[in-house]
């Protein structure tokens, strides 16, 4: 007994240990905060592209990513930005200055799924000129007989409105937004997307010889299923010495003084704003796949609390944190991140039924099972799911009753109750849609085979100690589920596990210790406080 109770010893002393270790080595050499007040300074952008081959061909995936000098973010490359086993990689620049990922496989069936990462960290000035020059002149477009004449009405009507070429292009695009135009309308030919509008906007410009670009941009905000955005943008001589870009006859004209000016194509507003990214410049689609079919782009954009401080600075220079990087669970696709979020935090739960019955003394219908119901709480909502729960198991429990009637075996009995409680969950589900109850859907989400084993459970505690017990039980049971719904919820405390997993090391050692635990619990020291003060 004595080896035994030193093996346990020097076991929790190295788990906790080992925790405490891991969680001091991330927040005082990785300087990673302790606390996830500082938002925004680090984005993670994943872009899952999933096709389909038929059969077993060769596959070429050709797919825009960043440029590194897009003048708005300074991104941070890792060897481990992209997940394609089997596939092998290749970096171009694609002539247009964009950069062009290419994977490609030998043999590949089925449906492919295949992950880029990007991480992005703002500069200190957002407003950094691009280094690259454009054109400032081009050919026409050519026209037909009546788009001649729509275009020259609109031209000389956005002439009158503008001053040079960045108001040129602003009352151009303001023009072309007028859809109740006649003219607008018939370069238009009844389609008024963003794209086609786009295409009328560089019919109108090509007739003053105006240059521009299609530019995708991606908004900077936490969320998955994201399309890219639409911009446009011109070259701009920064001087006002020669208005009339008509003059300038030279295709390959640059100006050494010029900047891009961005505008949205939409309203007409000029620049960029800062929580957006350029990620491909151009006409050609943002991906290509050889031999494959049903190809989609789907970007999953995170603000990362992990490298909210100086670790963003050092990740590029120091091998310890892009280590750490690559075997931390923010190394993972974002929505498998949120679906961790949840789970790392079970053994939070635990713990505090843990606590609720070896200290407080309460009891449980078992040690998983109120966890498992605290998890659907976080759908329901507390209050509601308390009241869903309470009625569940209290209509469960009336069934179970009338079966122990009819003396059928177990295995039937928990086949007709669990019927009955997806019978009634349905139930309740449509009544409370038909109501306009949006929470009642929310119901689905109670395990359905939990709740069919704590009627069980509950009706064998009345029948063998009553009433009043199961009742005691089943409340108990509630309280240390909303306790420990309510404790998950807190999201310093999700992020503090998440963050820093060795945690969950501690939490093993404290509940070793909690293993050998023969004191008394608070609900005894209640129980029996009248023969304290007899002794």
């Amino acid at each position: 007994m004595r080896a035994l109770t030193l093996h346990l010893k020097i076991l929790i002393t190295v788990l906790v240990c080992i925790g405490v270790f891991s969680i001091a080595y991330q927040i005082f050499v990785l300087k990673i905060p302790i606390t996830e007040n500082e938002k925004g300074n680090y984005w993670t952008i994943d872009a899952k592209i999933d096709f389909f081959v038929r059969g077993s061909k060769p596959v070429k995936v050709q797919f825009f990513i960043p440029s590194a000098q897009n003048g708005y973010i300074r991104y941070i490359k890792s060897t481990d930005s992209i997940i394609a086993k089997d596939y092998g990689s290749s970096i171009e620049d694609d002539g247009l200055g964009n950069q062009l990922l290419t994977l490609s496989s030998r043999r590949e069936s089925g449906l492919q799924t295949l992950y880029y990462r990007l991480a992005l960290t703002q500069r200190d000035s957002l407003n950094t000129t691009l280094q690259t020059k454009g054109s400032i002149w081009r050919e026409s477009i050519p026209l037909t007989e009546q788009q001649q004449v729509a275009a020259k009405t609109l031209i000389d009507g956005i002439r009158q409105k503008s001053l040079d070429t960045s108001t040129f292009i602003t009352a151009t695009i303001k023009a072309v937004s007028d859809t109740k135009n006649d003219n607008v309308s018939l370069l238009l030919d009844n389609n008024d997307s963003i794209v086609n509008k786009v295409n009328v906007i560089d019919l109108l410009l090509s007739q003053a010889h105006i240059p521009i670009q299609r530019v995708h941009t991606l908004r900077l905000i936490q969320g998955i299923n994201q399309k890219p955005e639409l911009w446009i943008r011109s070259y701009i001589e920064s001087t006002v010495a020669k208005n009339n870009v008509a003059d300038k006859k030279d295709t390959n004209a640059t100006s050494s003084t010029g900047k891009w000016v961005y505008f949205n194509p939409e309203t007409g507003k000029v620049g960029l704003p800062n929580d957006r990214i350029i990620w491909w410049v151009g006409d050609n689609d943002l991906l290509t796949v050889d031999n494959g079919s049903q190809a989609r782009v789907t970007f999953s954009i995170g603000n990362s609390e992990l490298l909210a401080k100086g670790i963003i600075s050092q990740m590029a220079a120091e091998k310890e944190a892009s280590s750490f990087l690559t075997y931390s669970l923010y190394s993972l696709p974002i929505q498998v991140q949120e679906t961790y979020m949840v789970m790392i935090m079970i053994p939070i739960g635990v713990l505090v039924i843990l606590i609720w019955r070896n200290i407080v003394g309460l009891q449980t219908l078992g040690t998983f099972t109120p966890v498992l119901i605290a998890l659907a709480f976080r759908e329901t909502g507390l209050g509601f799911g308390i009241c869903l729960f309470s009625i569940i198991v209290a209509l469960g429990l009336s069934v179970r009753s009338y079966l122990e009637h009819l003396k059928l075996q177990m295995l039937p009995r928990l086949s007709v109750v669990l019927t009955f409680v997806v019978i009634l969950i349905a139930a309740i589900s449509l009544f409370s849609h038909k109501l306009g109850l949006e929470q009642g859907l929310s119901v689905t989400l109670f395990p359905m085979v939990i709740l069919t084993m704590t009627i069980e459970r509950l009706s064998i505690t009345w029948e063998e100690r009553g009433g009043a017990t199961a009742f005691k039980v089943g409340i108990g049971t509630l309280c240390a589920a909303s306790l420990a719904y309510l404790i998950m919820k807190v999201p310093t405390i999700v992020y503090f596990v998440f963050t820093f997993p060795g945690i969950l090391l501690i939490l093993v050692g404290f509940m070793l210790a909690m293993g050998r635990y023969r004191g008394y619990r608070l609900t005894e020291l209640v129980r029996f406080k009248a023969l304290l003060k007899e002794g």
